[in-house]
């Protein structure tokens, strides 16, 4: 058996499932609204674990099994990444590039200053470099005089992974792997093809946009924007002098990020906040407010992948996946900000459930329950434990690798 839990802005989501030879079949989900969250990280940590609770008995009382261990993303704009390199020299030409070998190269690649309060949970490989031979994926059993490790390296505040700890020990859940978030929902909604030409994908929640781009196959970018569907949320409220929750209503029934999709003739119901009165708008106003503030978040996107250089490696295009990635108009937009092929990145690779999970919002928490099931694309590099603060067990350190 194996677990996942997704804490969200606006949604805290348990998976169980059993584990196939060929994909994880899901017997349990459990769905309840986020309390104690805020833009991926804890702010209540009771709430929080409340939530956890509900959403995990949920899912056992409907997969008829009990866990006590699970997977767990990383989000928040605490999310730190760099790309590293490390170069070792191999002893002898006459012998073949060891595992331990590779493992040195990779820790040389580690070997840089972190402030107390960071903690790294990812180490991902872009390429090995064989003395001048470029673009290697597996140099162990090669020979070779000098390897060089080239790596992405995510961190993230170990204050705020503390806290999400504390949150599922509270809920008597123990972590198992922690995984940033991007990477989880890539590996539910992207293939190993995208992953080859290059691919940028964009998970779009409630609180935050998670990026993580790839090219060759390995990961050379990601990243944490404070920007997501709430933030479209609280402007149509503004907009339209509406509650939040009728502004929320009104965007998941009505609106669209791109007004030359909606018809002139088409108008929206909306009640006045504080009074019970009724009108009724164009759905083109509506859609005019929601096209700015999307725009706003691709453009910013948009440029720095551009400046960074990676744009131009992105053959495969843009895949968005995340809750809010179902507006009305989206993908269209995306192509018109991008200039590049845009499609919409449903979780794939599950059985038993696969008809309730299979919805952008649950991308990451199917991402979590591949996390372990696809040692080829994850698997674990000199993972370490380390005592939390306080007395509510251990959180399990997860470097991983991406080959």
């Amino acid at each position: 058996m194996r677990a996942s839990v997704d804490l969200g802005t606006t949604k805290v989501s348990a998976m169980i499932a059993e584990m196939g030879h060929d994909a994880p079949r899901v017997i349990g989900v459990g769905t309840v609204p986020a309390e104690g969250l805020k833009q991926g990280v804890v702010v209540d940590i009771d709430k929080a674990a409340a939530a956890v609770d509900r959403a995990v008995r949920e899912a056992e009382q409907m997969a008829g099994f009990s866990i006590k261990r699970c997977n767990v993303g990383a989000a928040g704009e605490h999310i730190r990444s760099m790309n590293s390199r490390g170069v070792v020299a191999i002893p002898s030409i006459d012998e073949e590039i060891t595992d331990d070998d590779v493992e040195r190269a990779i820790a040389a690649a580690r070997k840089f200053s972190l402030p107390y309060d960071r903690e790294i949970i990812h180490t991902l490989p872009t390429e090995y470099i064989v003395d001048s031979q470029r673009g290697i994926r597996q140099p162990a059993g090669m020979y070779a005089s000098r390897l060089e490790a080239r790596v992405h390296v995510v961190t993230a505040s170990r204050p705020a992974l503390d806290n999400v700890a504390k949150s599922l020990d509270l809920a008597d859940i123990e972590v198992g792997e922690i995984v940033l978030e991007p990477l989880a929902s890539s590996l539910a909604v992207l293939t190993e093809d995208e992953r080859e030409m290059g691919v940028m994908v964009l998970d779009i929640g409630g609180g935050t946009t998670d990026v993580i781009v790839f090219v060759e196959g390995g990961v050379v970018a990601s990243g944490v924007i404070g920007l997501g569907g709430n933030n479209v949320t609280s402007d149509l409220a503004y907009g339209l002098r509406t509650s939040q929750a009728h502004a929320e209503e009104i965007k998941v029934r009505h609106g669209c990020a791109l007004s030359a999709l909606v018809r002139g003739e088409e108008t929206v119901e909306v009640t006045s906040v504080g009074t019970n009165e009724k009108r009724r708008l164009a759905r083109q106003l509506i859609a005019g407010i929601i096209e700015p503030r999307v725009a706003e978040l691709f453009s910013l996107i948009e440029g720095q992948i551009r400046e960074s250089g990676v744009r131009k490696s992105l053959g495969a295009g843009v895949v968005l996946t995340g809750g809010s990635s179902m507006l009305e108009g989206v993908t269209n937009l995306a192509e018109q900000v991008f200039a590049l092929p845009v499609r919409l990145g449903v979780p794939r690779g599950v059985e038993g459930l696969a008809e309730v999970v299979g919805h952008p919002r649950f991308a990451t928490g199917v991402g979590l329950l591949h996390a372990q099931q696809t040692p080829d694309l994850i698997e674990n590099k000199g993972g370490t434990a380390r005592r939390l603060m306080g007395s509510f067990g251990h959180l399990k350190r997860a470097i991983a690798s991406f080959i």
